[in-house]
């Protein structure tokens, strides 16, 4: 193998390339990203980089113009940068590949051709259905974040969330932060009842409560209302004045936020065959235990694979396993930050291997801060899986708490709020008790 396509520069695709010259691959490795950007971080997008001060430099990467980033965003500095050895080619999104030639094509109308392609082209926010407006703002990209931020610093809002779950939460309470006046709208009767459970998601509902913001849930949106045309017409109806819920009610709104989850970036993989056949790739890119796709010099990593999702019949088995190979529809796609650095390792040795020689085993993980509170969580958890608190309590003058979820007596997996410690002892217990479990 002399040319390792990586598609996808964020989070996933940097680690991609780290595991390539870790695991010894000494040839040549072209980066594709859509984005403009250097690598960057997408956690504190929606907490301290629009809650911290606006910084007057960005840090200079050595990809090129227009690649910096803000202070504590940037994955990887230029030393680290130039000592990986890889090309990028930033700003120009992918089109399409050839599984023939082992082509990325790219909008631009250039193609490049490698002989292993790693994707990890991530997600995109999806919008909400209707006309543009302005003062309408998804938070998935830095640049999403840069507008948000810049619409935030124009004194006091109101600010309407759509969608409770994680990135609503964290952006509704940095808006309360912020000074602004904040309701958030979920549709189903509690917020993060899928990751948590109702018991653990009445807990986090009371959080938007206690930190200042409104939560409206059991309503769906009905629509955008724009502001009525203006006498000189030059900007008619082009920025957002309310956002109509389902019941009637209406909701005056200056800044919306859109939160209502993401989309895999596969558009440009439309009619190859890497679903196997299945003909669906819109739920992510269907690739084996080990991020190996139908094609097994192709793997998926990141937000963008959905693991699990090929299996049966020749499926990651060499070269023999080719576009006719079995798949069969499921597979889990994770957007965690852990899950796209964890996935990698995994995928690059399969990748440089041919073959599928190592499974992804990993314990799900993730975090979020909302309202001065630190919420952690890791396993998995049933739907049919009880709840206790172990330590601490929900009150507000508890100080938080650590809880555990089991299925048939046998700990799944975790939630702490504002017990990092305690959190952590109990992830090392949960990793030890899977370990001894395969």
């Amino acid at each position: 193998m002399r040319t390792v396509i990586v598609v996808g520069a964020s989070l996933a695709g940097l680690y991609a390339v780290r595991e390539l010259r870790a695991q010894g691959f000494d040839g040549r490795v072209v980066v594709i990203g859509a984005e403009p950007h250097a690598p960057y971080d997408r956690p504190p997008l929606s907490k301290t980089f629009l809650t911290g001060p606006t910084p007057g430099t960005r840090i200079a990467t050595g990809l090129g113009p227009g690649t910096a980033v803000e202070p504590g965003l940037a994955l990887a500095d230029a030393e680290e940068l130039a000592e990986l050895d890889a090309e990028w080619l930033l700003g120009v999104p992918a089109s399409g590949l050839d599984t023939g030639s082992r082509a990325v094509l790219l909008v631009d109308g250039r193609a490049v051709v490698g002989d292993g392609v790693v994707i990890a082209t991530g997600a995109r926010a999806r919008p909400l259905p209707g006309p543009p407006l302005t003062g309408v703002h998804t938070l998935r990209t830095l640049d999403d974040a840069r507008a948000l931020r810049t619409a935030l610093t124009r004194g006091p809002r109101r600010v309407v969330v759509i969608g409770g779950g994680f990135i609503g939460a964290e952006t509704a309470s940095s808006c309360v932060t912020l000074g602004h006046d904040v309701t958030v709208v979920e549709a189903a009767p509690l917020p993060l009842v899928p990751q948590l459970g109702a018991d653990m998601a009445a807990f986090c509902a009371d959080l938007h409560r206690r930190g200042g913001a409104r939560l409206l849930t059991g309503t769906g949106v009905a629509g955008l209302r724009p502001a009525l045309r203006t006498a000189s017409g030059s900007d008619p109806g082009a920025r957002v004045a309310a956002v109509e819920l389902a019941d009637g009610r209406l909701l005056p709104a200056d800044v919306v936020v859109v939160g209502i989850g993401a989309q895999p970036n596969t558009a440009w993989l439309e009619g190859t065959s890497l679903d196997g056949g299945a003909g669906e790739l819109r739920g992510g890119v269907p690739c084996d235990e080990g991020c190996v796709t139908v094609l097994p010099q192709v793997v998926a990593v990141g937000d963008v694979a959905r693991v699990g999702g090929v299996g049966g019949a020749g499926a990651g088995a060499g070269a023999g396993a080719g576009a006719g190979a079995t798949a069969r529809v499921g597979g889990v796609r994770v957007e965690h930050w852990t899950n796209a650095t964890e996935q990698p390792r995994v995928a690059v040795r399969n990748l440089l291997a041919a073959r599928t020689v190592e499974t992804v085993n990993s314990l799900p993980y993730f975090w979020s801060d909302q309202y001065g509170s630190r919420i952690q969580f890791a396993g998995h958890r049933s739907a049919s899986a009880a709840v206790r608190v172990r330590e601490g309590g929900a009150a507000p003058g508890d100080g938080g708490f650590l809880a555990v979820y089991e299925d048939e007596g046998c700990p799944t997996a975790v939630l702490a709020v504002d017990r990092p410690r305690a959190f952590m002892r109990a992830r090392r217990e949960l990793r030890a008790g899977r370990a001894a479990a395969v």
